[in-house]
């Protein structure tokens, strides 16, 4: 493990979890294709697809509670949700990440490709204006929110990651939840979504613990980082971030897939 190596993987795994801590999201979202394409332009060796998802799903795991760390105060962490949303994905997480290592490489790739495809046309749809709603009067469907985050867990525990970048267009557009407590909240649930990934992808051998822990001293000092920044930020702004990079994340793993 060379010092390249080292440099390169540590600014992936910074950069990846500034925007985490920025946007709600574990992170996943640009890791996974940044780990896949980024590093053999430096002349190192390309990881694998399963590797690739088990280093993100243990990288999200702390990236996500340094992110929950600098949201825990304000308000904007709605635990009626975390309750309803965290139990169900932490099932299918688990069930998802542990049936992970049956997929051929593509496999985890097409399932990558679907969720941020679903995750992009989300972001571009229209949402309803509850950002001026108080935060104690936010209500949202339980059953609803149950359902949901239990497919994202199965679909997000497959690549890695914790289901934050398809949690949050869901949060805004389907449970109409303010945006600063959705991304605050999604952290939250995605923390619990990342135990069970993080467990089936260690169980089932898929961890490169080197790069791993890499990852991990980058996530916890660039997380806080990025929730700091995100409290400032205009929402209107926050949400075109997290569309544009969804679109185009998207679009390169489809054009890798079918061409």
């Amino acid at each position: 493990m060379d010092v390249t190596f080292i440099l390169v993987i540590f600014a992936l795994g910074f950069i990846g979890s500034f925007v985490s801590g920025m946007l709600g999201v574990g992170g996943s979202i640009i890791k996974y294709p940044m780990l896949l394409y980024i590093p053999p332009l430096f002349g190192l060796a390309a990881f694998t697809a399963h590797e690739v998802s088990g280093i993100s799903a243990i990288q999200v795991f702390f990236a996500s509670i340094a992110g929950v760390w600098a949201y825990r105060k304000g308000g904007y962490l709605n635990k009626s949700l975390i309750i309803y949303m965290g139990g169900s994905i932490l099932i299918g997480s688990f069930i998802g990440s542990y049936g992970s290592g049956f997929l051929s490489e593509e496999g985890v790739n097409i399932v990558y490709g679907v969720l941020a495809l679903i995750a992009a046309v989300m972001m571009f749809i229209p949402k309803k204006q509850v950002d001026d709603q108080p935060l104690h009067e936010v209500t949202f469907n339980k059953g609803l929110a149950v359902v949901l985050a239990l497919i994202v867990g199965v679909g997000s525990g497959i690549v890695g990651a914790a289901g934050g970048f398809l949690l949050v267009p869901i949060m805004l557009v389907v449970l109409k939840i303010p945006t600063r407590m959705t991304i605050a909240t999604s952290l939250a649930i995605t923390f619990i979504s990342s135990i069970g990934g993080s467990i089936g992808k260690l169980m089932t051998g898929q961890v490169d613990y080197w790069p791993a822990l890499i990852m991990v001293v980058a996530s916890i000092i660039a997380a806080p980082l990025g929730a700091k920044m995100g409290k400032k930020m205009n929402t209107k702004v926050l949400q075109i971030i997290l569309a544009v990079m969804i679109g185009a994340t998207a679009i390169k793993i489809w054009m890798d897939i079918l061409l």
